[in-house]
C-alpha cells in the first residue's frame, strides 16, 4: 500500500520547497490564440476561479458547459455570457458530493453528438469539521478527488476517440499537507482526528495519484491530463464554514490574496496553449511546472487508489 511516511520523508527535497516559493511570485504565462467554436467544460462556473474562467473562455469564442448547483445562478451566467460573447452556454444541475448525481451528469454528457476539447475540473469545498454526504463519503473527498474521478472515468471513452482533448484539475500545493501519504484505510477520517488541512490535503494528493494513472490510460490517444495550483488568489471558498471562519478569512487572508485572473489566465494557458499539446501528467504552480510532494509520486499506491475507488464508486 505504497511507502511508509519515513520513506517519503528521505525523498523530501529542500530544492522543490524553494522552488515552489519562487514560483508563487511568478505571474502566469499568456496565451492569445483564440478558442472559436470548441467546447469547454467548467465545474463550480458560477463564482470565484470558474465564474472568471468562463468569461476568459467564452470572450475568446469557446461555446461553454457549465455545470453548477445553483439554476438560477447558471441561468443568470448563461445568459450573461451568451448576451455579452455570442457564444453557446449550456448548464447542468448537480452536487458534486452527490456520487449518484455525478455518475448521471457523467452518463449525460457521454451520451453527446459533440466534442468536448477540455475539461476544467474546478468545483471545491474546504470544511473545518468533518462532514459525511448522504452516502457516507467526507465530503471534501468527494467533492475534490471522487467527483472528478468519476467524471473522467466514464467520459475516458468519449474523449479518447477525438482528435485531442485536455484534462486539467484545479489541484492545489495543499496536497503538501498530506506528507505522510495518503491513508486508504481511513479515507473518512473515522479514526483520526479531523482538520481542514489535513482534509483536504488528503484530498488533493489522491487527485494528483488518479492523474498517474489516467496519463497510462490516455497513452497513445490525443487526450492529456494535467493538475494546476490556481495560485493565491480569493474565492469564495470556505463559505460553509462557521462564523469565526468566515470572519477571519475576510479580513485577513482575503487581503493578502491576489486576483482570480491570474488563475483564469493560466487555466486558458494550459488549455490552449499549443506549447501545452501533448503535455500529460504534469502538475503546475499556475503555469510553471513543479515536481509535486514525493507522495503524489507513489505509483504503487497511485494504483491501490486507483482499485479502491473503483471499489467504492460502484464502477468496477
Amino acid at each position: 500500500m505504497g511507502k511508509t511516511t519515513a520513506q517519503y520523508i528521505r525523498e523530501y527535497k529542500w530544492s522543490n520547497i524553494f522552488a515552489m516559493i519562487r514560483n508563487n511570485a511568478k505571474a502566469p504565462k499568456r496565451c492569445t490564440d483564440r478558442f472559436d467554436g470548441k467546447c469547454v467544460l467548467i465545474t463550480g462556473a458560477s463564482s470565484g476561479i470558474g465564474y472568471v474562467t468562463a468569461r476568459k473562455y467564452a470572450a475568446q469564442g469557446a461555446n461553454l458547459i457549465c455545470v453548477n448547483r445553483n439554476r438560477d445562478k447558471s441561468e443568470k451566467l448563461k445568459l450573461e455570457l451568451e448576451g455579452e460573447f455570442g457564444i453557446s452556454c449550456s448548464y447542468f444541475i448537480a452536487d458534486l458530493s452527490c456520487l449518484a448525481e455525478v455518475v448521471s451528469l457523467s452518463n449525460e454528457l457521454a451520451k453527446l453528438s459533440y466534442p468536448i476539447d477540455l475539461i476544467i475540473h474546478n468545483a471545491g469545498v474546504y470544511l473545518t469539521r468533518r462532514e459525511l454526504t448522504p452516502e457516507g463519503f467526507e465530503k471534501v473527498f468527494a467533492v475534490h478527488y471522487l467527483s472528478s474521478f468519476i467524471m473522467n472515468y466514464i467520459l475516458m471513452d468519449k474523449l479518447m476517440k477525438q482528435d485531442r482533448a485536455r484534462i486539467i484539475m484545479v489541484g492545489s500545493e495543499g496536497h503538501r499537507f498530506a506528507a505522510w501519504g495518503l491513508r486508504l484505510d481511513d479515507l473518512n477520517w473515522d479514526k483520526r482526528r479531523y482538520s481542514g488541512l489535513k482534509s483536504y490535503g488528503s484530498a488533493k494528493l489522491a487527485q494528483l495519484l488518479s492523474m498517474i494513472i489516467f496519463k497510462e490510460r490516455f497513452q497513445g490517444s490525443g487526450l492529456t491530463i494535467n493538475t494546476m495550483h490556481p495560485g493565491a488568489v480569493k474565492t469564495n471558498t470556505g463559505q460553509e464554514n462557521g462564523r469565526f471562519y468566515r470572519w477571519f478569512k475576510r479580513t485577513c487572508f482575503d487581503r493578502a490574496l491576489k486576483s482570480s485572473e491570474l488563475s483564469a489566465e493560466a487555466l486558458y494557458y494550459l488549455g490552449v496553449s499549443r506549447e501545452m499539446e501533448g503535455v500529460s501528467g504534469a502538475f503546475y504552480n499556475l503555469t510553471t511546472r513543479e515536481e509535486p510532494a514525493p507522495p503524489a509520486l507513489d505509483r504503487e499506491l497511485a494504483g491501490e487508489l486507483w482499485k479502491h475507488t473503483l471499489k467504492i464508486t460502484g464502477l468496477a
